[in-house]
């Protein structure tokens, strides 16, 4: 039997010859690239506007609760009367800063606060309170005054447990060098450096001049405390005179290297 002809042969191996794909010139690589970057910017401008919506346009992140902490004197009506939360006012709009810059310039009594974005319906205001160390009277009502002679708060009743500030240099020399301002500044360090159980027995921190500053404790003693230097010694001198003689009457710190008890 003849085989195949030499017109079969090629035939079969044309066959065999896998086809080429289409030649893709340069201009369609440039058109297929420039429409994948128009269809990416596309999707990326739907995103955006579609994430800017949600944000300020729709009802699902929108101002819907407000808390406050760390109120003492203070109640949660006053802050947050003062904080004007915008309440239905989209979360991303809210001033913070300016809501932060009212609360402290409206109430003094505010030492710190921090305005936070609680997602995705509230407002938070943590809120720290000055602490009275030292009281001042001034016509029958008393001035509080912080651990930075910042005097914050004018209260018809003395809170408990803070001493008085009894300043009164007269026309002093100490008076005219340091002024009542600085004077004021001793009386604050001295209270803050008064350990806590001789804190809460003191009545009152007197100020006569730089160097001269006294307590009266209750039960009729009294301390001598001399200028403010050294703070923390006498504190601790004074804390142990104190336990070593339960009956003294008066107590002197004001050289903590030699300290002295008396009866009275």
């Amino acid at each position: 039997m003849a085989g195949p002809t030499t017109a079969q042969r090629g035939a079969a191996g044309r066959a065999d010859t896998p086809a080429r794909p289409p030649h893709i010139g340069p201009e369609e690589r440039r058109l297929s690239r420039r429409t994948l970057l128009i269809l990416t910017g596309v999707a990326a401008a739907l995103l955006t506007a579609f994430a800017i919506w949600v944000l300020y346009g729709s009802s699902w992140l929108r101002v819907e609760r407000v808390t406050t902490t760390g109120t003492g004197v203070l109640t949660r009506e006053e802050v947050e009367a003062v904080a004007a939360v915008p309440l239905g006012a989209p979360l991303i709009s809210v001033d913070t800063g300016a809501m932060e810059g009212r609360l402290l310039q409206k109430l003094p009594r505010i030492d710190s606060v921090d305005v936070v974005r609680s997602w995705p319906h509230g407002i938070g205001l943590k809120v720290t309170e000055r602490k009275p160390v030292l009281l001042a009277e001034k016509g029958g009502k008393f001035v509080e005054v912080d651990g930075t002679g910042f005097r914050f708060a004018t209260v018809d009743r003395a809170p408990e447990g803070v001493p008085l500030l009894e300043l009164k240099p007269g026309r002093s020399a100490s008076l005219r060098r340091f002024g009542s301002d600085r004077l004021l500044q001793e009386a604050v360090q001295v209270a803050g450096d008064l350990p806590k159980g001789v804190a809460g027995v003191t009545e009152a921190v007197r100020v006569t001049s730089y160097d001269a500053i006294s307590l009266r404790l209750t039960r009729d003693r009294s301390v001598t405390w001399g200028s403010s230097e050294d703070g923390p010694v006498k504190a601790r001198v004074l804390t142990a005179l104190m336990k070593a003689a339960p009956k003294g009457g008066h107590f002197d710190v004001s050289a903590p290297t030699a300290p002295a008890v008396s009866a009275s």
